[in-house]
């Protein structure tokens, strides 16, 4: 037997001492996924600097991002701007790749602290190539069904009626405001924000800047396709795709607390707090003036729904209130937002303002944001953020306050345990099934305005057998599965079908259709550049619709982001369908003009005769609409 002398057990002793102290400091509490998300937060907290702190507080563009950078100043959040992506046509793989490589930057730190990737997916994950585009909210507010219970219009001068269709036990019938009834159906939206959420994972995205819950009073505001509706009611009913996106929160869930299920789920985005739908005149980012009742009785309900339903975070609106900017309006994002209705989430903005930057960073930490997508001069933001700390300007409190939100929000969303991505979710990307729910929302976002000249008989559904007939209009021809695929696939194989974008009158005269399909509507606009102030249909859209419904039975198919100037066409056209924006699946379009579906469809915003009479709600003194909330015709399926 070996024998050990006195001086090798000392070196042995010392040994073990120093391993059982090694596993004693390698273990943190903050790793361990035992441990409650409280305990953690507190323990990595009190491990972080403040050059630490502040980079979790710091979101910037992928543009601007690399490992290096995201490890040198602690980088908390990427961020997707509209068209910025990895590469051209860029795959599943290559998004992955991309945000991996990313991660091993924010991996390789003191504290290993992930990073939270986000991008605009508000109706599908539309920023990537082969995503499934969803119709927009507008629409998606439309597949609503609304009745109304005590009002009536006279609409003779257009020569259509309302249809009062209700099944007392198939339909769940709901008090709106206003005097509304409205059948809630939150399945599609929920169902959209499931599949959304998945394709978003496709790409190794964890984070999502939707949903938009804004109310927007006036059309002419550029990002009214945002909005559901003019009615917090509907808004409210849509706050459901949260469910979809984040998962269904536990019934024993504490108020507040943000919630994000398993790795098939992504933290969603309640935006622009608070009113960014009520600004003068639709302008974007401009000022809402109103009561303290009304924000609160119109803008604020959605934002209630949505903290029950765990939404992780809230983006604070551009706009002011009553001359306030939102930005620095601590009352409501401190007092009201996170003390009274206890969010315990992340509040974020956009950039800061620079017409006095020091300030404008100043308020709004002040004011209780927490992250600032910055997005691109990052260094100006963090040596700005340190100094006004270093110099007390902004307590070390409010830091630290930002900076447990942010990591609850990266807890809670399990990034700790799984900051990588792998590609188990690649094939979710325009998956089939996402493309059919698409087409199924498009069917349910049609509004049926007319159908029928006077003392003629209806023009939809159009029949499928046909000898010749006329499609044109600039938007018939133009994304994904268009409405021209969708209604070749869909009429007989012996309907001679004939495309021209803009025909001359002489044209549609001298040929004999049996009928025409004019697909027009708005050139494409985001935020502010969509701002108008007379909401026309641009030439040669106007044009398209005299030229072919001065000579052939027409229905005119309007791809819009709101009600638009129709009322000089009318009467030209035997029917009228609003498609909203449709996303990819136009084949959804024809599904309903072919009677395969019927139009089911109500309007969720006020249809104005003339923009003079902007901004016009249902439920205002002297409401007199082209067509009013909730109108929308209803045809039978023809099988």
């Amino acid at each position: 037997m070996a024998r050990i002398s006195i001086p090798s057990r000392g070196i042995l002793v010392i040994c073990l001492c120093w391993a059982a102290m090694a596993a004693e400091a390698a273990y943190t509490k903050y790793q361990d996924p035992n441990q409650t998300i409280k305990v953690r937060i507190e323990d990595l907290l009190s491990r972080m600097t403040l050059a630490e702190k502040i980079g979790q507080m710091t979101q910037i563009e992928r543009t601007v991002a690399s490992g290096d950078v995201i490890e040198q100043y602690f980088i908390g959040s990427v961020l997707s701007g509209a068209g910025s992506v990895p590469a051209e046509n860029a795959t599943a793989r290559t998004w992955i790749d991309m945000v991996n490589g990313l991660q091993k930057g924010a991996m390789s730190t003191r504290l290993g602290i992930p990073i939270i990737y986000g991008i605009d997916a508000v109706h599908g994950n539309s920023n990537v190539f082969n995503a499934t585009i969803f119709p927009h909210n507008i629409g998606l507010g439309a597949t609503r069904q609304v009745y109304t219970s005590n009002k009536t219009f006279s609409l003779h001068e257009i020569h259509v009626y309302i249809h009062i269709d209700i099944d007392p036990v198939h339909d769940s019938i709901d008090e709106c405001s206003n005097g509304f009834l409205c059948n809630r159906d939150p399945d599609l939206v929920k169902k959209i924000g499931a599949a959304t959420a998945l394709e978003v994972r496709a790409t190794g995205i964890q984070y999502t800047f939707a949903p938009c819950i804004a109310v927007c009073r006036d059309p002419r505001w550029g990002r009214c396709y945002e909005s559901y509706s003019e009615d917090h009611t509907v808004v409210q009913a849509m706050t459901e795709i949260i469910s979809g996106l984040q998962g269904e929160i536990p019934s024993n869930s504490r108020k507040g607390v943000p919630f994000v299920g398993n790795g098939t789920k992504v933290v969603a985005c309640a935006k622009h707090f608070v009113g960014d739908g009520g600004t003068i005149d639709g302008i974007d980012e401009n000022n809402t003036v109103i009561s303290r009742q009304e924000l609160m009785s119109i803008h604020m309900p959605a934002y209630l729904n949505s903290i029950a339903k765990g939404v992780s975070t809230v983006m604070i609106s551009y706009s002011s209130w009553n001359g306030i900017k939102m930005h620095a309006n601590q009352e409501l994002i401190t007092g009201y937002l996170k003390n009274q209705l206890r969010f315990r989430g992340i509040d974020k903005i956009t950039t800061p303002m620079h017409a006095n930057y020091t300030y404008s960073v100043l308020m709004g930490i002040q004011a209780g944001i927490d992250m600032v997508m910055v997005p691109f001069n990052y260094t100006e933001f963090i040596d700005t953020l340190t100094s006004l700390v270093n110099q007390s300007f902004i307590p070390m409190s409010r830091i630290d306050d930002a900076v447990r939100r942010i990591l609850r929000v990266k807890f809670t969303a399990g990034l700790f345990e799984r900051p990588y991505a792998d590609y188990s979710f690649i094939n979710e990307l325009g998956r089939q099934e996402h493309r059919e729910l698409a087409r199924e929302a498009v069917r349910k976002t049609l509004v049926l305005l007319k159908n029928g000249k006077p003392n003629e008989n209806p023009l939809l559904p159009l029949p499928k057998k046909a000898a010749k007939i006329l499609i044109a209009g600039t938007h018939a021809d133009d994304l994904g599965t268009t409405i021209l695929d969708g209604i070749k696939k869909t009429v007989d194989p012996t309907t001679e079908v004939v495309y021209k974008e803009n025909p001359d009158p002489n044209y549609a005269k001298s040929v004999e259709f049996s009928y025409a399909i004019v697909v027009v509507g708005e050139p494409p606009y985001a935020e502010m550049f969509g701002d108008s102030s007379n909401l026309t249909i641009p030439e040669p859209g106007p044009s398209i619709i005299a030229n072919v419904c001065g000579y052939v039975r027409c229905v005119v198919v309007l791809v819009t982001g709101r009600p638009v100037v129709i009322q000089p066409y009318v009467s030209m056209m035997d029917a009228l369908v609003a498609a909203w924006l449709p996303g990819t699946e136009g084949q959804g379009v024809a599904d309903v003009l072919f009677g395969d579906y019927g139009f089911t469809g109500k309007l969720s915003r006020t249809w104005f005769r003339t923009v003079d009479q902007l901004p016009m709600t249902v439920g205002d003194q002297n409401y007199d609409p082209l067509f009013p909330f909730g109108f929308g015709l209803t045809t039978q399926p023809t099988q």
